[in-house]
């Protein structure tokens, strides 16, 4: 299938959910078997999936509307890791954040699973998509537990009293992001990369079907930028969850990613799997310059002149 700017659903697997021996608290979402998964363009039931429909971004400065993106058209299948890509200004957070609810689209629509979020209430929101953002908030005197129980606000009462329930939902999120040993340390203790582990963990308590992460290893070194990108492609696999990641660390995405949403200079958006992407020449189009170039075939940028 050719990348381009219209992309099509893939063909649905068998109807239901996949099956695991994994022992897990009740209400947990299913989980696929682990090391499984879907394989990009698939989804567990028709339609299980994000799906952009002539989606219309931008933002508001003082009463006047400041358009960024129009016409986008995509999809990310649920069971797989999909990344935004593009150049710096071209419009990724801002439509990541109308993605995630804190901003109005100008146009089109957002279906996850077939309805439309525009048409949810903010509770019914938090309930089926999670966000992490790259804004670094001061949390206070809360530990690890304590934060990833922030995640099941969205489904608690009045009181937003965590029952044994939501404690075993907590255990269980942080078991699976293996952050389990951080559970009582202070946050303000954790290193990056423990933070971001334990911010992911937060994510999956909320049971979403949807994880919208901004640059979750913009502030990690490199094996921990290895790290948790592996993470939340297993992660999107094993529980079956569609994963959408905006990051500008172009050689590791197109590595491990399933499905890619590349923004352009001139905000066109191509879609497709890693190498339908590639082959098209997108990605050289929009990030070659006087001094780099994209080698598709080792999918890394080198220096113009230098010897092979």
């Amino acid at each position: 299938m050719p990348a381009d700017h219209q992309v099509r659903p893939g063909a649905a697997a068998a109807p239901g959910p996949d099956a695991t021996s994994e022992p897990r608290p009740s209400g947990l979402p299913s989980t696929a078997a682990p090391g499984g998964g879907h394989p990009a363009g698939t989804s567990t039931w028709p339609g299980s999936e994000l799906r952009l429909d002539g989606l219309a971004v931008g933002y508001r400065h003082r009463r006047a509307r400041r358009p960024v993106l129009a016409g986008l058209t995509a999809t990310a299948p649920r069971g797989a890791l999909t990344v935004l890509l593009g150049p710096n200004g071209v419009g990724k957070s801002t439509l990541l954040r109308t993605l995630a609810g804190l901003q109005p689209p100008f146009g089109g629509r957002v279906l996850l699973d077939g309805s439309d979020l525009g048409r949810l209430s903010r509770a019914e929101r938090a309930r089926v998509v999670s966000t992490v953002l790259t804004d670094r908030v001061q949390i206070g005197l809360l530990t690890a537990a304590d934060l990833v129980g922030l995640g099941r606000h969205p489904h608690t009462g009045p009181t937003g009293r965590l029952d044994s329930a939501d404690r075993a939902i907590v255990d269980w999120a942080l078991t699976a992001v293996s952050a389990s040993h951080l559970a009582d340390r202070d946050t303000d203790e954790l290193s990056d990369g423990e933070r971001q582990r334990v911010m992911i963990a937060r994510a999956l308590a909320q049971e979403p079907s949807l994880i919208l992460l901004d640059e979750p290893t913009a502030f990690l070194d490199a094996p921990s930028r290895v790290t948790v990108t592996a993470l939340l492609r297993r992660l999107a696999r094993e529980r079956d969850l569609t994963v959408v990641v905006s990051t500008h660390d172009l050689e590791l995405s197109l590595r491990v990613a399933d499905q890619v949403w590349l923004l352009d200079r001139a905000g066109n958006l191509h879609t497709g799997s890693p190498q339908e992407v590639i082959g098209t020449g997108a990605v050289n189009a929009t990030f070659d310059n006087d001094d780099l170039r994209f080698d598709p075939a080792t999918r890394t940028f080198e220096l113009r002149g230098t010897p092979h």
